[in-house]
């Protein structure tokens, strides 16, 4: 059986893909979901419990159907994987659950080969949408195996109810490490958040609004212009931040989205405890020991555990193999594009890596409707 289009994934972006063709052809679906779980939406499920999405409501939603009026204007993890759920079951996409994909690779006939354990799958089009942060990154820390306390990677993390009244050290201030602190102030421990570098923020809501609906708008303008504005915002409502171990960013937080790829943090609260030294920053790590952890500026302080907020990675090198990654991949491991020209890459997609600055979900409802131009559907009359 030869399939149409084979699409990786069931998480938001897969799911986006499939929704965006099967609204243009809902009377005869065209696609294949591929899906290494047991769920739609998996990675979500598993996120800590009080991730809520950084993005409004209004422009987080997949192709073609909106939130419940009911939903916060963010949206909660828990009501993400609900309409997770509904997105599926509304444009009845039937994922072949437990079918993680082992290569994908080209057929001499032009079409794509998709191997998993248990199956071999041919088709016309294959679109990636295995997500931008996939595999844990466990960075091996000078004496990390020494230390003995426990040690989790954000993506074991639930909350902080275990860890009331301890030092924990949250390695790496992203948008997890940030939330990771204030959820375990919340719980009552001692967190602190290890810095490397200047950490550039923003703050999630300006003057009683959201600050996404303004990234929206100022995306329409040149790039000068959307950094000076950004600049200065971040200026007025975040301040210089060198003073509590956090640096200074030397690109406002829309240049660094766009020539770097570095997300901003979106704060939500961790910077005011940050500043009411509730909770502690302290430099990059020297070396872990037994039962304290030495930082750069020589300074030791004892920890009773550790969660790793060091990110994720794409992981698709395994998939497609040397010589493709080679083609498509950046230096980063992500996709350079949604697609190429060159003739041997005909048919592959992918969905679900670009870092935009205007909002990952935003994105992909955007993306998916370019490939799905792309590959020559056209949005069904009915």
């Amino acid at each position: 059986m030869i399939h149409s289009t084979l699409i990786i994934g069931a998480g938001p972006a897969g799911l986006a893909m499939a929704g965006q063709l099967a609204h243009r052809n809902p009377t005869q679906p065209t696609f294949t979901v591929l899906e290494a779980s047991e769920y739609v939406g998996v990675a979500w499920r598993n996120h800590y419990d009080r991730l809520h999405l950084h993005t409004v409501k209004e422009y987080s939603a997949l192709p073609h159907l909106p939130y419940p009026s009911a939903y916060p204007t963010y949206v909660s993890r828990l009501e993400f994987v609900e309409y997770l759920e509904q997105y599926a079951e509304h444009f009845r996409i039937h994922p072949l659950f437990n079918q993680p994909v082992r290569q994908v690779s080209r057929l001499p006939n032009g079409h794509w080969q998709v191997t998993t354990p248990t199956d071999t799958f041919e088709a016309e089009r294959v679109v990636v949408a295995t997500g931008y942060n996939r595999i844990p990154n466990k960075p091996d820390l000078p004496g990390l195996r020494d230390f003995r306390g426990i040690v989790w990677h954000s993506h074991e993390y639930r909350n902080g109810a275990a860890f009331s009244d301890e030092n924990v050290l949250v390695i790496g201030m992203g948008n997890t490490g940030a939330e990771v602190a204030l959820d375990l102030l919340e719980h009552g421990a001692r967190p602190t958040i290890s810095v490397r570098g200047p950490i550039s923020i923003v703050r999630r809501d300006m003057f009683g609004k959201p600050t996404q609906p303004s990234a929206i708008f100022l995306n329409k303008f040149p790039n000068w212009f959307y950094d000076f504005v950004a600049g200065l915002s971040q200026r007025l409502t975040v301040g210089d931040l060198s003073g509590y171990g956090l640096g200074k960013p030397t690109h406002p937080p829309s240049y660094l989205i766009r020539e770097k790829g570095r997300i901003p943090v979106i704060d939500q609260g961790t910077l005011d405890q940050i500043k009411a030294g509730r909770i502690a920053v302290a430099p990059s790590i020297e070396r872990i020991n037994a039962r304290t952890v030495t930082f750069s500026d020589g300074s030791e302080r004892p920890f009773d555990a550790i969660v790793l907020a060091t990110g994720y990675r794409p992981g698709l090198q395994p998939v497609l193999g040397e010589a493709l990654c080679t083609q498509v991949l950046n230096e980063r491991g992500y996709p350079k594009a949604l697609w190429f020209d060159e003739p041997e890459l005909k048919g592959l997609y992918f969905l679900g890596f670009k870092t935009p600055l205007t909002g990952i979900l935003r994105s992909l409802n955007i993306d998916s409707g370019q490939i799905a131009d792309h590959m020559g559907c056209r949005t069904s009359s009915l």
